[in-house]
């Protein structure tokens, strides 16, 4: 009989295999029985897109039929770009719906306060909007030195997300644009 090198090494590698865990009398008779016995939760299974970076990493999302709760995430081996393979970011993101300890409400820190204090949705968006008109309306240029019309606002910087789609970028640069903003970057691994 011939036998090659690498024809060798795994012949090798199997017998050492069966010599070392065949005579350790372990048996999985009882793991396949409990196996047997474990009720799995029913899930309805929906492709999605990872929010963390620009690339696009396909999920597998399963949610159980009664709570409507995610119990499940992982990589979708039919989709084009990850084939199933997920970063370390991406093998997390169940915990970013599942999550005990996650913010579910607007948190305001005063100036000057040390703690956090919860506050409502219309409150927080009103004091937005009053702070980005104040800063606005104090860092706004109509002309510069040589009394060219330039009509930007230097007070206000923007930093964009990946987990907005082109659509939502061409709107959000489209509203940055119109406040007069000059300081507009993107950076998709934040």
């Amino acid at each position: 009989m011939q036998l090659r090198r690498r024809e060798f090494i795994q012949l090798t590698a199997a017998a050492t295999a069966v010599t070392a865990f065949g005579g350790l009398g372990i048996s999985l008779e009882e793991a396949k029985a409990g196996a047997q016995l474990m009720q799995l939760r029913k899930g309805k299974e929906s492709t999605s897109i990872c929010c963390y970076c620009s690339v696009g990493c396909g999920l597998i999302v399963s949610t159980d039929e009664k709570t409507h709760k995610a119990i499940n995430v992982e990589g979708d081996p039919d989709h084009p770009i990850n084939q199933g393979a997920l970063c370390a970011k991406g093998a997390s993101i169940f915990q970013l719906a599942e999550n005990d300890r996650r913010v579910t409400q607007p948190l305001y820190r005063a100036p000057g306060s040390d703690r956090w204090e919860p506050k409502s949705w219309d409150w927080m968006l009103t004091e937005i909007a009053k702070r980005v008109k104040a800063t606005r309306d104090a860092t706004f240029t109509k002309t510069n030195a040589k009394g060219q019309t330039v009509n930007r606002c230097e007070g206000i910087a923007s930093v964009g997300s990946a987990a907005m789609d082109n659509e939502e970028c061409w709107i959000y640069q489209a509203m940055l644009r119109s406040l007069g903003l000059t300081y507009i970057e993107h950076q998709a691994r934040i």
